[in-house]
């Protein structure tokens, strides 16, 4: 009989001390996020790309209509090399080379353009996607979320189980309010 009147002060004392820390404990759930995957497969993120597309897509045509004409002057001059004259070798010399440098400008141009927006976009995005991770993991019970995006993330491994990408982007749909962008016509795919 004196062992439970011992032990039954301990043993509450015990269990006082368990649900006090449940009750106020703090999050401990680890996850995982592809944070640039996120932002561009939400409905904003397809929808900017589109954009992007459009207002880029002439200046790549632009391009490819240059270097199609670099390639038709540099053909020109090396079947011709032998029979033309020297003056008439030298001119075209000169207009291949300053056709060139011109396309490659255009090139330097488009590309410094391309990634400015790109980058202004995915800041923009990621401002209002930053805030659906936040409500997540609070809503979730999450102490760390971990983008595993880049090689430079440092997480060597990650189970699948704790990746909340998915999630994130039905959540960020969900309360963006924007419907689904129409599906783009079916073109073949484009090298990256």
């Amino acid at each position: 009989m004196r062992k439970s009147v011992f032990w039954a002060p301990l043993l509450a004392l015990g269990c006082g001390v368990v649900a006090l820390a449940q009750a106020g404990s703090p999050p401990t759930k680890v996850g995982i996020i592809h944070i640039q995957n996120a932002i561009i497969q939400t409905k904003d993120g397809q929808k900017a790309a589109q954009d992007i597309d459009a207002r880029f897509g002439p200046r790549q045509k632009e391009a490819d209509r240059k270097g199609t004409e670099l390639q038709t002057l540099e053909t020109q001059y090396r079947n011709g090399a032998n029979t033309m004259s020297e003056e008439a070798k030298s001119k075209l010399a000169r207009e291949i080379e300053l056709k060139r440098k011109l396309l490659q400008r255009h090139l330097d141009d488009a590309r410094t353009d391309l990634e400015q927006e790109q980058r202004r976009v995915l800041d923009e995005l990621g401002q209002k996607m930053m805030v659906v991770i936040d409500k997540y993991a609070a809503d979730h019970g999450y102490a760390v979320i971990l983008d595993v995006s880049t090689q430079q993330s440092g997480v060597l491994y990650a189970s699948n189980t704790i990746d909340i990408t998915r999630e994130i982007v039905d959540l960020y749909d969900k309360n963006s309010g924007l419907p689904a962008p129409a599906a783009p016509a079916a073109e073949p795919a484009k090298k990256p």
